[in-house]
């Protein structure tokens, strides 16, 4: 079974969030601040989590507390078992142009999402499409070298 991460600090979203993964098979993992999700982080960088672990985070942007999205996207990147997960920030808020790309940037986010998010099959086929991309580009090529 996979399973998808959520950082969000709105109960009725993660709650259908989780419900929707529950439906397709997907465990998932809920966190309501960027505190509580680092420090999750922290546990698997230390060895003190033994479950599955995620390869998508769908990382709301503006958390309460003093860590943002895209600052646990920042820690996602860093820790070396967690490094590969696919990034999806969302937002509420409608965001210029420039701090589209500087939150991206600071999290090395795989795609920006404005809420309301899609729909359930769709919001599906998204996802999945940012995990096939991710695993797309952290795959080394598979075909051998030939020697001259």
């Amino acid at each position: 079974m996979s399973t998808w991460m959520v950082v969000e600090d709105e109960p009725d979203i993660y709650e259908v969030l989780l419900a929707m993964f529950e439906m397709w098979g997907i465990e998932g993992v809920a966190f309501v601040d960027g505190e509580e999700a680092v420090a999750w982080i922290n546990d698997v960088n230390e060895g003190r989590f033994s479950g599955e672990l995620p390869e998508l985070a769908l990382l709301d942007i503006r958390l309460p507390g003093n860590i943002s999205g895209p600052m646990v996207g920042e820690n996602l990147r860093r820790s070396e078992s967690l490094k590969n997960v696919a990034i999806v920030l969302s937002t509420a808020y409608r965001l210029k142009p420039d701090e589209e790309a500087e939150v991206i940037r600071r999290a090395d986010a795989d795609k920006l999402m404005y809420k309301p998010l899609p729909r359930f099959n769709e919001l599906q086929r998204v996802l999945e499409e940012v995990i096939a991309e991710r695993r797309a580009k952290v795959t080394p090529n598979k075909h051998p070298k030939t020697q001259s």
